[in-house]
């Protein structure tokens, strides 16, 4: 049976060189009040030392809410994770190579703690070939005093795949909504499901401690069966949350009924988009959806595609999903994105991924930072920052269509006006170069399974034909040599 303990005497039981993971997409189950101890007792204590921290989605927010907390110079030694994203003191110790850090895709990551929870060597998947996290490039390392391998290349029946191997782990930080008496654990307040369930059994079966953070205690057997996520019998220890500001269930807001599915609301209350660059490159990308099918939506600009097709009164005809696990509905952008109105389905993230892997996308929508003469994109480093991959690379990667949606340089002043898209001021950087900084999607990789891409962007858009960056359409108002061709 669960035993109850406070934050801090949750934080007090994590020791030097152990291996922690947590769950959470933003702060969807993301367990702020176990993060926040651990950090405190580190200030305090120095203690615990040099642990590996490992996770899937970007956790907390923009507003503090975050792992950043474990950004104190000897406490982590190790970051692997998919996304960094707000958490700048970890990053700043990542940039000084005073971390190790990897950064692999998200859809891995979950798929491995079901590898680990079973006792297997680890997951085999094409996934990253081609990419910064195939080993023969970058091997997934982030810094300079990152050198281990953790990421293999072998083949099998004659063709090539990645192997990331399985490791233990020690401990667990999970967020719920309710625990019960026996420490039973419903999230019925999230707006995922996520990865929760995988990671307690990972740790549990590596021997480790499961702490599960909550709002709420329910007395023993008052629990329905089906709203238990993950069962008493995988969970250690339960703390429940002093404190509002850890139990919210996006970034953007404390509760909303319609993202975990207790109300549906009316669509067409959601306001339409101004007329500007991201309508225009919105409107251009939903030019390629039909009906019945299957989409991914990113983070960024392919956000306002659900906007546009509210507007167009074609959302309904479409299956927009997320790598949160959300099947159908209208996906919401930053700070809700992962949540979703009206969805159809909400299941766990790792499925979501193995659908995804196997080329259940039809079209994938997702952003342009960098991209360049053989089509690569990179999304995830610049210069010495790391922004984090997320699922990028699994849907990208294995969408039957791949649309990149982005301006065209970053930083230019435009409007638009008489059906025109006017450039008043010219961006001050290229986002089609020669070379991107690191290859996050591999053009020659797309060229070899025949995957359709295409680039939109408010001044034309550009398709991958025979390995070669070609131009197919131009827009209204834009001169081919000085808007184009001269900024490439």
């Amino acid at each position: 049976m669960a035993q109850f303990i406070t934050a801090q005497e949750a934080a007090d039981l994590i020791n030097d060189q152990a291996t922690l993971g947590a769950s959470g997409m933003g702060q969807t189950q993301w367990a702020e009040e176990l993060c926040w101890a651990l950090g405190k007792r580190y200030e305090e204590t120095g203690r615990p030392k040099n642990i590996t921290f490992t996770h899937g989605g970007m956790l907390g927010d923009f507003n503090g809410r975050s792992i950043t907390y474990l950004g104190k110079e000897g406490l982590v030694k190790r970051w692997m994770g998919a996304l960094l994203g707000v958490a700048f003191d970890l990053l700043k110790l990542l940039q000084e190579n005073k971390l190790e850090a990897y950064c692999l895709p998200l859809g891995v990551i979950n798929q491995l703690w079901c590898e680990i929870a079973a006792k297997r060597p680890g997951v085999i998947t094409k996934v990253g070939l081609g990419t910064f996290v195939d080993p023969r490039i970058e091997g997934g390392k982030m810094n300079d005093v990152t050198t281990e391998d953790i990421v293999k290349l072998i083949e099998l029946e004659g063709e090539e795949y990645l192997f990331y191997k399985s490791y233990p782990l020690d401990f667990a930080f999970i967020r719920g909504t309710t625990a019960d008496e026996d420490g039973n654990i419903s999230m019925s307040k999230e707006s995922m499901k996520l990865d929760g369930l995988h990671l307690a059994q990972a740790t549990r079966n590596s021997g480790g401690k499961v702490i599960v953070q909550v709002e709420w205690v329910a007395k023993s057997g008052t629990l329905h069966p089906k709203q238990v996520e993950i069962p008493g019998i995988l969970v250690d220890y339960v703390v429940v949350a002093t404190r509002q500001e850890a139990c919210w269930q996006t970034d953007g807001v404390y509760f909303n009924p319609a993202f975990n599915g207790d109300i549906k609301i009316p669509v067409k209350r959601i306001p339409e988009l101004p007329l500007t660059e991201r309508k225009v490159i919105t409107r251009r990308a939903a030019m390629e959806l039909k009906p019945g099918v299957i989409i991914n939506l990113g983070t960024g600009m392919p956000m306002d595609i659900p906007n546009i097709a509210n507007e167009e009164n074609v959302s309904e005809i479409l299956k927009m999903t997320t790598e949160s696990g959300s099947c159908g509905g209208l996906p919401m952008p930053l700070p809700f994105f992962g949540s979703v109105y009206n969805a159809e389905a909400l299941i766990e993230s790792k499925a979501q991924f193995d659908f995804y892997d196997g080329g259940g996308i039809d079209i994938g929508f997702l952003g342009l930072a960098q991209t360049d003469e053989e089509g690569n994109i990179n999304v995830n480093k610049f210069g010495n920052r790391v922004m984090g991959i997320g699922g990028f690379i699994n849907i990208s990667q294995n969408a039957k269509k791949v649309v990149y949606c982005g301006t065209f340089t970053h930083g230019a002043e435009l409007k638009i006006e008489d059906g025109k898209v006017i450039i008043v001021k010219e961006g001050k950087h290229k986002k089609f170069l020669k070379k991107v900084e690191q290859i996050c999607y591999s053009g020659k990789y797309a060229q070899q399974v025949k995957q359709q891409v295409l680039f939109i962007t408010e001044r034309g858009v550009l398709t991958l034909a025979e390995g070669q960056m070609t131009l197919s359409e131009i827009a209204p108002g834009i001169d081919l040599e000085k808007d184009l061709l001269s900024m490439m």
